[in-house]
């Protein structure tokens, strides 16, 4: 969607709010399906994705061919992953946190049996 106009602080406060106030996995895809295509959405995973293999230093030829992301849209996540907002550090810190609490968990059910 092309718009003329950019959106307002009120609008993007409203935005982030609405994500933050969404309490499973679920109603966070059911909201960007309502809110945006599928190409967006698959941009911003692919994003993701690519900001993960980033911080685990893999090389951009690696990452491109794992992800299918251009040269500029690696440096473009580069950029933001090591100088920007800290938001892909947010996210990616709270994923290892939350597959490292899922591993031991794991293995402590896989001990006691």
């Amino acid at each position: 969607m092309t718009s003329t106009k950019p959106a307002t602080p009120q609008d993007l406060k409203r935005l982030y709010r609405a994500l933050a106030s969404l309490a499973n996995e679920q109603a966070v895809a059911a909201l960007l399906e309502d809110i945006c295509t599928i190409r967006e959405i698959d941009e911003m995973a692919q994003r993701l994705f690519v900001a993960q293999l980033l911080a685990e230093e893999h090389s951009y030829t690696y990452i491109s061919e794992q992800t299918g992301a251009s040269a500029t849209t690696i440096a473009r996540v580069s950029k933001a992953l090591n100088h920007g907002a800290g938001g892909y550090r947010r996210v990616l810190d709270r994923e290892k946190s939350t597959n490292h609490t899922a591993q031991t968990n794991q293995d402590n059910q896989h001990n006691e049996g």
